[in-house]
């Protein structure tokens, strides 16, 4: 199968698509609020569209915080980034009574598209576990070296779907990529630019994500 390949626009537009989709939702809740406040006198109905309007600005703001760093272009080119803001936007977008995110590795600083790999990396595996579950982040290798990252997800029918596979393990086509699997797509380019292989597993309950980096000349030797 022929691997696929986007033109520039393409994968600018529907990544442009992938994080207006998650904000629309947030967003469109606080607009609900604001319409129930304007037009509401109910004291008790009045305190809960302020309660809707906080919960969507937070989780609004949270994952505008998490796709700045994951797809967008955070700090200078060619700076570095601290994996515990990485932690940080995880734990603020996956703070629901569904997931539990367990955070393993010391707090070091990384390549952008290392950190944007972490993050990705952590999405798909949220995404095996829709009715929500445990994820587990370790982060291993010295600081001046590439990272190794392996992302765990369990819960109940813990799956990658199918086309997830593929498009994970490079064995993908151009007419798979759309607006629902461009996130999957942009973490194997991610892959590629840090230099690591990734693999995906699955087991019962359980999917797990691993990025290796290549050996360098002195591990070879």
């Amino acid at each position: 199968m022929t691997i696929a390949s986007l033109t520039p626009l393409d994968l600018a537009a529907l990544l442009c698509s992938r994080v207006c989709h998650d904000v629309i939702s947030p967003v469109g809740a606080i607009i609900n609020g604001l319409e129930v406040l304007d037009g509401e006198e109910d004291e008790e109905m009045r305190a809960v569209a302020m309660e809707l309007i906080k919960r969507s600005a937070i989780s609004a703001s949270a994952r505008l915080q998490f796709c700045r760093l994951a797809f967008g272009a955070a700090g200078s080119f060619g700076a570095s980034i601290d994996t515990g803001d990485a932690e940080k936007v995880a734990r603020d977008i996956f703070a629901n009574d569904r997931t539990i995110l367990q955070w393993i590795g010391r707090r070091r600083l990384a390549s952008r598209n290392s950190v944007k790999l972490l993050l990705n990396m952590c999405l798909v595996a949220a995404g095996s576990v829709p009715r929500g579950g445990v994820i587990t982040v370790e982060i291993s290798g010295e600081e001046e070296d590439a990272m190794m990252i392996r992302v765990e997800a369990k819960g109940t029918n813990a799956k990658l779907s199918h086309g997830a596979a593929d498009i994970l393990t490079g064995n993908s086509s151009t007419e798979m990529i759309d607006g629902r699997s461009i996130q999957l797509y942009f973490t194997t380019l991610l892959a590629r630019e840090c230099q690591v292989t990734l693999d995906a597993a699955t087991s019962p309950e359980a999917v797990v994500l691993t990025a290796t980096p290549a050996p360098t000349r002195n591990d070879i030797q």
